[in-house]
């Protein structure tokens, strides 16, 4: 995972509310274990017919959306099963982040876990983007700073939005919960040696 750089981007509005994790990635695309080419496979079965051509009508398709880096999803975004391969295929279709008034939790840790910025926005604001969108499509930009947890919409207005602190933590530097027990490993030995004999004998 990168650390987080502060970005301007524009964004595609996909106007949809309960977007499910099956929809983000249908279940046949579950076997692999590499996130190589996942985003190809985002929203596939909105994208793609049933003979694989790619579907004229759907957002994603759209020139205007290539190149777009923010997502606006309706609410309750990332709700049912319970797959990290939500965010891969967000991520390698090249989202950083998705604003929506809602997400599901399951889909908001695993996407935080992958670098992916699930950001919450109140239904003004995203009624806001999803007008300024309708004006020019895939035009308009919205700047995000995780730093100090704000965006910054594209009339120059900025909001705040929530995050917990250790996930704000990992995704800023660029480390998964892995990754942050390993960077604390010399606090951890340095833990161990002050530990009393008698205690690291009993095995605890």
């Amino acid at each position: 995972m990168e650390k987080f750089v502060p970005y301007q981007a524009r964004y595609a509005v996909l106007p949809v509310e309960n977007v499910d994790t099956d929809q983000i990635i249908p279940a046949r695309f579950l076997k692999t274990t590499n996130k190589a080419g996942l985003g190809d496979s985002l929203f596939a079965d909105w994208r793609y017919d049933n003979d694989g051509n790619p579907n004229p009508d759907f957002v994603l398709n759209q020139p205007f959306a290539h190149g777009a880096e923010v997502l606006v999803a309706g609410n309750n975004f990332g709700c049912g099963s319970s797959r990290e391969h939500a965010p891969w295929a967000l991520q390698g279709f090249g989202f950083k982040a998705v604003l929506s008034t809602y997400f599901a939790d399951i889909f908001r840790n695993n996407a935080l876990k992958n670098g992916v910025l699930p950001i919450v926005i109140p239904e003004n604001v995203y009624n806001y983007l999803v007008e300024e969108d309708a004006k020019n499509p895939g035009q308009a930009t919205v700047s995000v700073d995780l730093e100090n947890q704000s965006i910054t919409l594209p009339d120059g207005e900025s909001i705040m939005f929530p995050i917990e602190p250790f996930a704000k933590y990992c995704v800023l530097n660029g480390v998964d919960q892995m990754g942050y027990l390993a960077n604390a490993d010399a606090d951890i030995s340095h833990f161990e040696s002050q530990r009393p004999a008698r205690i690291n004998t009993m095995g605890l």
